[in-house]
């Protein structure tokens, strides 16, 4: 079925309330789904293209910058013509855990509070949470708190695909 000329295009639909998106007909919704799914497929590849070749002309730059500054990481600032660039080159961190239990475990044993020098957290994936026995779950339920997530509806033909 044809749509009408009048159909809101995507650099519409950011002016539209989400009341009156709403009240379009599913076709109609279905046909803009995939549209706006296609343009952010389209603009998360023209934005890696776009960063890579920001890379390309910047990063050695930006590397001899922070060199001259002592600094392995973090943002520097030069100029290029009437331009500042901010290279920004964020530090990762990953400690291994197991190793890490290990000095937890030295420092408790020194008498000293580990507290005080490492966060310690505790996780359960929900996976074994579900797969536990019943008593097992009681106990830790005062633990444990359920938010949602964001919904996502996805408007699909009948059948199913795409």
């Amino acid at each position: 079925m044809p749509f009408p000329d009048n159909t809101p295009g995507i650099d519409e639909l950011i002016n539209l309330p989400a009341g009156e998106i709403a009240l379009l007909p599913v076709d109609l919704l279905a046909a803009m789904q995939r549209e706006i799914d296609a343009a952010a497929k389209q603009m998360k590849a023209v934005t890696a293209r776009f960063s890579t070749a920001l890379e390309v002309r910047f990063a050695t730059r930006a590397a001899e910058v922070r060199s001259a500054s002592g600094k392995d990481t973090g943002t520097v600032r030069f100029d290029e013509g009437d331009f500042t660039i901010v290279a920004d080159l964020p530090k990762r961190v990953d400690w291994d855990q197991d190793c890490l239990a290990a000095m937890v475990e030295r420092i408790r044993a020194a008498g000293d509070d580990p507290a005080e020098y490492v966060e310690v957290s505790f996780k359960v994936p929900e996976r074994n949470y579900v797969a536990w026995p019943e008593a097992i779950r009681q106990g830790f339920e005062p633990a444990r708190t359920v938010r949602t997530g964001t919904l996502k509806v996805e408007i699909l033909p009948q059948g199913g695909a795409k």
